[in-house]
């Protein structure tokens, strides 16, 4: 189902990572409107609500008002300015979340079409968990992939074997 490519390797590590730490039994608020992830969390039996679209940055009403019991927030966090606020208004005790991680040899990521498809951050592993730490979460486990392309090049020859993506499995402290 989920084969070893863009985004496919990115869907099948963040599953099996979710699915090692949390239960289809766990009510899910999925950070970010509905996408290709949050459909495959209920193919799989997960009970999913995803945020409306709203800037999480200063719009925290969805979160606060959430009863679910697990946050997941997939590559969203490196979208806002100040995730830190979302991170401290979050209620539930159990928290997913995944980031593509900063590349030395590559800017960051900037759509030239469209204004909210840009990142604003992208993390070393070290600053996202300072960032979890100082928002009130203790880290549980961690893991970090690759993203290799079929592109030829120095750039694409790095990604064979630099980390791209980092994915944490966080409890409220």
């Amino acid at each position: 189902m989920y084969e070893n490519n863009f985004p496919n390797k990115r869907y099948r590590n963040t599953l099996q990572f979710l699915q090692k730490h949390i239960s289809t039994s766990e009510t899910i608020l999925d950070l970010g409107v509905e996408n290709p992830f949050s459909e495959i969390m209920i193919s799989q039996g997960y009970q999913v609500e995803n945020t409306t679209g709203e800037d999480l940055d200063i719009q925290f009403d969805s979160v606060n008002q959430s009863t679910a019991e697990v946050v997941t927030a997939f590559e969203i966090f490196e979208h806002l300015v100040a995730p830190f606020n979302v991170l401290r208004e979050i209620k539930a005790n159990k928290l997913v979340a995944s980031i593509p991680m900063r590349l030395w040899f590559s800017s960051a990521y900037r759509s030239k079409s469209d204004p909210w498809d840009r990142h604003y951050h992208e993390f070393e592993d070290w600053q996202f968990d300072w960032l979890l730490e100082k928002s009130g979460w203790t880290i549980k486990d961690s893991a970090k992939w690759t993203n290799p392309t079929k592109k030829i090049g120095i750039r694409p020859l790095l990604r064979w074997f630099t980390n791209r993506y980092y994915i944490v499995y966080a409890e409220r402290n």
